[in-house]
């Protein structure tokens, strides 16, 4: 049997307007009257009747376009006319129908100023929590892979070390050569109204060693290699691959967390000797063309005066930043939505993170080194 067209009618009665339904209004055929329906939201007003009399099939598709236009236009309806399903399918869309949410109250001048503090001070407090857990659950990742290390991803984790290590290598070394070259010429323009210009070995060989080496490193590995994590692992969770893969009982932790943390421990450090090195090469051609001061007395004196501890406060506090870095840009990453715009969100806070914690930590580290006289 044909499906007759739906079609609706308007009329104007004495107390209120009446909406006429005939036809039928099933999902095949409320198409056509979708765009009638539509405008009937700024023409209809409410209190309307809605007359049923002449209406024919109705499903829920046709119930929810009827419910959804009296929804807007708001106010109470009432049925005239007998008809089988009508009054409970348009009840049930009434009551799936979602209630418009109130619009928020903004608040202005120094209630609103209290309100933006608060809503960030909240943010802040729960990104810390949950930072803190994601920090516990690595730590507890990485003591299980050490307990059966047959888990662990080798091919992962060279792959990772590539990518964040060896290809890093270049931009880390050539950057700290240029920090080290501006650091003796800066030295030696100082020292040098003192008639201490020989202190610019000392000036350069200990700011490599103990800070600048390490933090070049950590600040170049915030930018360059936390982004780069955050976007993969977010970029796998908007296609739902980290959803496949607890499908097929594989744990994200292990097989996209574990491996960069793994391999940015082990190439922080050496990434923090060879920026320490490029830096001190930078001061020494620094010191060779302004200060005419010999490679062999260069080094002599960097052996003679300089301690070494100086050199392994540096290098220890690489492990601590690679770790805290990768746990920041692997927790974003699987924070990321369904969309571009919080994968941007999601990267932008991950190097915004990791260069605050970055600052934090070596204050924290100066701070403590200075108390134990290191």
């Amino acid at each position: 049997m044909a499906e007759a067209a739906a079609v609706f009618d308007v009329t104007q009665e004495d107390r209120a307007a009446v909406l006429a339904l005939s036809g039928d209004w099933p999902v095949d055929t409320i198409a056509a009257a979708e765009h009638g329906m539509r405008e009937l939201e700024t023409s209809l007003s409410p209190g309307a009747v809605i007359d049923v009399s002449r209406l024919g099939r109705l499903d829920m598709a046709g119930a929810y376009l009827i419910e959804r236009t009296l929804h807007r236009i708001g106010g109470a309806f009432s049925l005239r006319g007998a008809h089988a399903n009508a009054a409970r399918l348009l009840d049930i869309a009434r009551r799936a129908t979602p209630e418009k949410a109130p619009p928020a109250e903004r608040l202005h001048g120094w209630r609103g100023l209290l309100e933006r503090i608060g809503r960030a001070v909240a943010a802040i407090g729960e990104e810390l929590i949950e930072s803190m857990s994601f920090f516990g659950q690595t730590l507890a990742t990485l003591a299980g892979l050490a307990m059966n290390p047959r888990r662990i991803r080798s091919t992962s984790i060279v792959h990772a070390m590539e990518e964040a290590g060896l290809n890093a290598l270049p931009i880390v070394a050539m950057l700290a050569f240029f920090i080290g070259l501006v650091v003796a010429y800066l030295g030696a323009r100082i020292l040098g109204d003192f008639g201490a210009t020989v202190f610019t070995i000392d000036l350069v060989a200990f700011s490599m060693m103990r800070e600048f080496g390490v933090l070049i490193t950590a600040i170049l590995l915030a930018g360059r290699t936390c982004s780069a994590f955050t976007a993969e692992i977010g970029a796998m969770k908007m296609r739902q691959e980290i959803d496949a893969m607890r499908t097929m009982d594989i744990e994200p932790m292990d097989a996209l967390v574990a491996p960069r943390v793994i391999a940015m421990i082990v190439m922080a450090p050496l990434l923090t000797f060879a920026a320490t090195m490029a830096g001190i090469f930078g001061g020494l051609l620094a010191c060779w063309a302004d200060l005419g001061i010999s490679p062999v007395m260069y080094f002599s004196r960097i052996v003679d005066e300089i301690p070494a501890r100086h050199f392994w406060v540096g290098m220890v506090k690489s492990p601590v930043f690679a770790l805290v870095l990768t746990v920041i840009a692997c927790k974003q990453g699987l924070s990321v939505g369904g969309d571009v715009n919080s994968l941007g969100r999601h990267v932008t806070s991950s190097v915004v993170q990791a260069i605050f914690m970055v600052i934090l930590l070596d204050a924290a580290f100066a701070i403590w080194f200075l108390e134990m006289d290191l």
